[in-house]
């Protein structure tokens, strides 16, 4: 039985995706980085966007009236596409979608800057590892399933050596999902502290960063605190694994810096 089994796992060869190489195959349906293809309406306000009927608030104004996209607060829903003034909003095939700001998922265009790596000395102190704690803050469970996804063999997320543990205690840091509701508000401020510093916070999902679909709700919050600093934002509803991936190595500093 052990032989047949080591025959088969021969015979089907690697299973893990070649990440960070380039040849990342995603499939036609895939929603990636959202993109604003106004045209001609450089310098001058957009169009009014009272008429449009994307479910989400992520495309708004700037002091200027133009229109610019807030990546962090986009559901991904092709409504979204549908509703732009226009039709001028259309989804591409870039998975990458982190930021080291939440401003920094504000654009006019839709491109995102490469993930700033830590400094020097954070990195060196973290060696080749990275531990993280979880914590579900109201979340839906799509951004833990992708999570998951981010550990299995196609993805293998500690072969970069992070990995997550179950005490804030042997952590570096946490992972934060959903839109931080009333009842989880105090949790996540405890989890937090219980990390030693320093410590790192990486917020996963349009919930985290900004409601989400639960935004406007009694009940739920309007993403992370302002109590909670962020280093690493990373957008999706729910990011693709891919787009876990680019972030978490972005920050570490194992990928060359590139305009995106």
């Amino acid at each position: 039985m052990i032989l047949d089994f080591l025959r088969t796992r021969m015979a089907q060869g690697s299973q893990t995706a070649p990440f960070p190489s380039d040849d990342i195959r995603l499939p036609e349906r895939f929603r990636g980085r959202p993109v604003l293809e106004c045209g001609g309406c450089d310098g001058e306000p957009c169009p009014d966007l009272e008429g449009s009927v994307a479910p989400s608030e992520f495309i708004r104004r700037d002091a200027s009236g133009r229109a610019v996209l807030d990546i962090g607060a986009c559901w991904f829903a092709p409504e979204e596409a549908i509703g732009a003034p226009g039709g001028g909003v259309s989804f591409s095939r870039d998975y990458r979608l982190a930021s080291r700001s939440r401003r920094g998922l504000l654009t006019p265009t839709g491109d995102v800057d490469a993930v700033a790596a830590l400094d020097e000395r954070m990195r060196k102190l973290l060696g080749r590892s990275l531990r993280l704690r979880s914590v579900v803050a109201g979340s839906c469970n799509g951004c833990e399933a992708e999570l998951n996804a981010a550990s299995n063999v196609v993805f293998d997320l500690a072969r970069f050596g992070v990995q997550f543990v179950a005490s804030p205690r042997h952590a570096d840091g946490i992972v934060i999902t959903g839109a931080v509701n009333v009842n989880m508000r105090d949790a996540l401020e405890r989890t937090y502290a219980a990390v030693p510093d320093p410590r790192l916070v990486i917020a996963v999902g349009a919930c985290a960063a900004s409601g989400g679909p639960f935004r406007g709700s009694d009940e739920a919050g309007t993403g992370v605190p302002d109590t909670i600093p962020v280093d690493l934002w990373i957008a999706g509803c729910p990011p693709h694994p891919f787009t876990i991936l680019d972030g978490l190595l972005g920050l570490l500093g194992r990928l060359e810096r590139r305009k995106r």
